[in-house]
């Protein structure tokens, strides 16, 4: 709205240094300062609510060291839903469809991390939403997203194929099973940022990382100049992305400042699955789906240790009568945390680590 607001002006009076509203990267950054200023000042008094109403059970089964965590609030993820969207709103082109469908997944999902956050805290529900219920509405977001994406001329012609990374010039066609591949992503990716979310900032920090990189391809895809050059797929109007992502990884970080150790407030299941879907349309519409194992590996890392953890204790149990485990606990971080390492020094290494991933995803870009 503030862009259509400026753009107006300028069209119409031209006033000195107004046309800068133009420029995406002026937007990108103005959409980053207005969803961390949101989360900061409205943080506060937003915790002293959810505080008087909303507090997380700590889990039976968590680490003696995360059942000090009593008393703190959750739901936060409404926090960084609710500047992200503003954010868009004010700073985003309405008339591009890219734009909705990432507003559409956070909500989506938020939505649902809400109920499952609510049936726990309120209702008082063991577990939550079934995951069942929790499936079927990650099932629903990509039928959605898979089926608009197909219908709409503006995606047809390459919403069934992407860039393969390490590949120059070289592209999978998913051809019939393009919604089953947009199902999977969303699943995936919002499943690994809720499987992440257990320590103090660290699925927040994470997330801001990812996106922030999903940003950078976003604005080089969204330019027919820097797309051949580094041959991934132009993405037209695929720029204003961009601006999305930068609002999402400033709410994200202004988040984290309430949410670092010692936390005064969790994200809850509102806020990864929030993060988790947003991440997955990205990289899908800006296909770069098939990169998501490198930019997003801490996520990857974690959601395979739990299959690991699963898969191994089922098959030691059958096999030899008593289940047996890989690590002392799944997901990766407690594991860690058994191990004695302290819950800041896990974070900061797990941040460092997802800085890792994102320099070597930009290296898969001259690697082709």
């Amino acid at each position: 709205m503030l862009y259509y607001l400026l753009h107006s002006i300028n069209q119409a009076y031209s006033p000195p240094g107004l046309g800068v509203v133009e420029y995406l990267t002026f937007r990108a950054s103005a959409a980053a300062i207005t969803a961390l200023l949101i989360t900061l000042l409205a943080g506060p008094a937003f915790i002293a609510y959810l505080r008087s109403r909303f507090i997380e059970p700590v889990k039976e089964e968590a680490p003696p060291e995360h059942r000090k965590k009593k008393d703190l609030p959750t739901m936060g993820g409404l926090l960084i839903i609710f500047s992200f969207e503003v954010s868009v709103l004010l700073w985003s082109k309405f008339d591009d469809p890219h734009v909705w469908l990432i507003m559409l997944a956070v909500l989506w999902m938020g939505a649902v991390g809400f109920v499952d956050d609510y049936s726990k805290v309120v209702l008082k529900i063991k577990g939550g939403l079934s995951p069942r219920w929790k499936l079927l509405a990650q099932v629903a977001l990509g039928l959605v997203v898979g089926i608009y994406t197909s219908l709409d001329p503006a995606f047809s012609v390459l919403m069934s194929e992407t860039a393969v990374p390490f590949f120059k010039h070289f592209t999978i066609d998913y051809g019939y099973f393009y919604i089953p591949v947009v199902i999977f992503i969303i699943t995936a990716l919002s499943n690994a940022v809720n499987l992440t979310d257990g320590l103090d900032g660290l699925a927040s920090g994470s997330s801001a990382i990812v996106v922030f990189g999903l940003g950078g391809f976003a604005y080089l895809a969204g330019n027919a100049v820097y797309a051949t050059y580094l041959s991934i797929p132009f993405i037209p109007g695929g720029g204003e992305i961009a601006v999305v992502c930068m609002a999402l990884v400033m709410a994200s970080v202004g988040f984290l400042w309430f949410n670092s150790n010692p936390a005064e407030i969790f994200m809850g299941d509102t806020g990864s699955l929030a993060l988790g879907s947003g991440i997955g349309v990205i990289a899908l519409l800006i296909k770069q789906e098939l990169l998501l194992p490198v930019m997003a590996g801490v996520f990857f890392l974690e959601t395979l240790s739990v299959s690991l953890q699963v898969l191994y204790f089922k098959y030691t149990k059958m096999r030899f009568g008593q289940g047996r485990r890989i690590f002392l606990m799944a997901p990766l971080h407690h594991h860690f945390q058994l191990k004695g390492w302290a819950e800041q020094k896990i974070v900061i290494r797990f941040w460092i680590v997802t800085i890792v991933f994102f320099l070597a995803s930009l290296m898969t870009l001259k690697l082709r």
